[in-house]
């Protein structure tokens, strides 16, 4: 479907001053001063982020939404936003919209500013679990029926009644629980007019927002070369000038560090995607496979050719659940053997604790993990650091009742005196008891969430897109086969082959592979194989590994399922994002032709 004319000679400039709640004060003021931008838009949430407010709802019930977006951003720029008539669209209303906007209500009012603050609702959905549980919904990943309490229910929402707030005459826009992308999309069929079955330009605004949604990752945050990354203190925020037809081109502020680099903007393409072919969203499917990304200066990348299709009639719901709580306490070993000593120290440990347990008739931990920091023990049979000298042990606990952890956290401080020589510690005192939140997910019919905007005394109704039938992607033909030359062959590790970034969506890791040079994805494709990446991480996948295609921008998309511990709050482990499987993968080592060694 084409996208509407009107406005096509127009273009929107959208600055992402916000990537997790608590990234960094200085994005906000510097896109707002560097007179770049039409829209300031704000992404806080994730699904740990949505176990931590409902947590903290769970106390303070006019609380759950992310203080940053009020205490510290627009604290900071409201009065030059109002001043340039800038507007902003965050998604940090979290468990409790309402009250982030009446929050931002009393600060501009303190300034002797009134802003008109929309506010999108309809993305709770706790009154309808009663009627789900009825018909044996079930948690989309785990395949287990819903349980019988829930702390929140709320539905991933899209773009259009962010659009639909901005048509309103709205300076602000907050939203609670919607796709991250949706703060971007929403402006865009806002100014260009798009409809809901403008699906190419829909999935191009929608890849806008995936690219800028994670701030400076973006602009050379967490890129594979980071050595090749200036000034990271004065690390620019994504800046995307957008055109009708859903293409845009990302810069920075000048004078501001990081990079505008094709490479960098790729591997956040592919980060926390699956299947690049379906990347399903509220608004649209979207195709990513024949995506450009060209480098047209040092200053500028332009990325066209995401690809639409009609929606799905659900949406899906970030759930989460009270499941006992957890303990975590560490101690720092130092010496020779210290992965021996804290190993050893970690179990004695648990062994003591679970014997105390014992004798005054409580269960065992519900789930117990020792972790050495320092020793690798991520890396399981890929570990280099045997000698290593200086240890964190780290030891994770689980169970129903408080009471069971609180004896725990009395038994990691005596470990300093009565067992491993080197022991020693940050000096944070006895740890302490937490709610465990369980993070789950499942499906509901978008006919039976009514999704509204609300500004002041005005409430507008958002009516959901008709349901359009569902149509498959194009199949595109795999890299060509890869024949290996009549010549020497050696081992190289496989960062010297490819750039890499790693993700979650809860228990799945992503992993994405760009080739660095085009002509050699077909040999990644022959030496990276589902079945090699399965067996590099036997210790850590416990599940089947699939693998994506991404032609337009020569890359793959590795699909680890299991591969989190239950993946955010849930997972025991240190890296419970999956944030350095790609770094990881990239020590793998891979046979390579003698020639290619002088192209790296």
């Amino acid at each position: 479907m084409t996208q509407s004319t009107s406005h096509t000679r127009k273009t929107v400039r959208i600055g992402g001053a916000s990537g997790f709640w608590g990234d960094s004060m200085v994005g906000a003021p510097q896109l707002v001063n560097s007179g770049l931008i039409d829209y300031l838009v704000f992404d806080y949430l994730a699904e740990t982020t949505m176990a931590i407010l409902a947590a903290v709802r769970a106390k303070k019930p006019e609380m759950g939404y992310a203080t940053d977006f009020v205490d510290i951003a627009m604290k900071s720029v409201l009065p030059e936003v109002m001043r340039r008539g800038i507007k902003v669209a965050a998604n940090a209303g979290g468990m409790n919209p309402q009250g982030c906007a009446n929050a931002l209500q009393a600060l501009a009012q303190s300034m002797g500013l009134s802003p008109k603050i929309a506010v999108v609702e309809g993305d709770d959905i706790s009154a309808l679990l009663p009627a789900l549980r009825d018909v044996g919904t079930r948690d989309m990943f785990r395949d287990e029926p819903l349980p019988g309490t829930l702390l929140s229910a709320n539905a991933y929402l899209g773009a259009m009644p962010v659009a639909r707030a901005l048509a309103a005459g709205a300076d602000i826009v907050i939203t609670g629980r919607g796709v991250d992308s949706a703060v971007t999309l929403g402006p865009l069929i806002h100014e260009f007019g798009w409809t809901a079955t403008d699906y190419d330009a829909l999935a191009g605004g929608s890849l806008a927002g995936h690219i800028i949604e994670c701030g400076c990752q973006a602009t050379g945050g967490l890129h594979t070369d980071w050595q090749d990354v200036p000034d990271w203190p004065h690390i620019g925020y994504p800046i995307i000038d957008c055109q009708a037809d859903g293409s845009f081109e990302l810069s920075k502020a000048p004078g501001t560090g990081g990079i505008i680099l094709r490479a960098a903007v790729t591997e956040q393409l592919l980060y926390e995607i699956g299947d690049p072919s379906a990347y399903l969203l509220p608004d649209v499917c979207c195709d990513f496979r024949q995506v450009k990304i060209e480098q047209l200066s040092a200053e500028r990348v332009r990325v066209s050719g995401a690809q639409g299709r009609p929606p799905s009639a659900q949406y899906k719901v970030s759930a989460t659940a009270m499941d006992g709580y957890r303990c975590t306490g560490s101690m720092v070993i130092i010496g020779i053997d210290a992965a021996a000593k804290a190993q050893r120290t970690g179990q004695a440990i648990l062994a003591r604790s679970r014997e105390l347990l014992s004798q005054m008739g409580l269960p065992d931990f519900s789930r117990a993990v020792v972790e050495l920091l320092g020793a690798e023990t991520l890396y399981g049979p890929h570990a280099r650091a045997g000698a290593a000298r200086e240890v964190m042990l780290r030891v994770v606990v689980n169970h129903p009742m408080k009471q069971a952890l609180d004896i725990f956290a009395r038994e990691i401080a005596p470990s300093g005196t009565s067992w491993s020589p080197g022991t020693t510690g940050p000096g944070a005192g006895r740890p302490s008891a937490s709610p465990h939140i369980q993070p789950l997910a499942f499906l509901v019919d978008k006919s039976r969430v009514p999704v509204q905007v609300r500004m002041g005394d005005q409430v507008w109704s958002v009516p959901e897109a008709p349901v359009a039938t569902p149509r498959p992607a194009p199949v595109l033909p795999l890299p060509v086969p890869w024949v290996d030359p009549e010549e020497d062959q050696i081992e190289v590790p496989l960062i010297r082959l490819a750039w890499a970034r790693s993700g979650d969506k809860g228990d799945i890791s992503n992993i994405g592979l760009i080739a660095r040079r085009p002509e050699w994805l077909p040999l990644l494709w022959a030496r990276v194989t589902p079945e090699v990446v399965k067996a590099y991480f036997a210790h850590l996948v416990h599940g089947p590994v699939e693998r994506f295609h991404l032609p337009g921008i020569d890359a793959m998309n590795l699909l680890l399922h299991e591969a989190l511990d239950g993946g955010g709050p849930a997972s025991s482990r240190n890296d419970p994002l999956g944030k350095g499987m790609g770094q990881m993968l990239l020590d793998l080592k891979v046979r390579v032709p003698r020639s290619m060694i002088g192209m790296m």
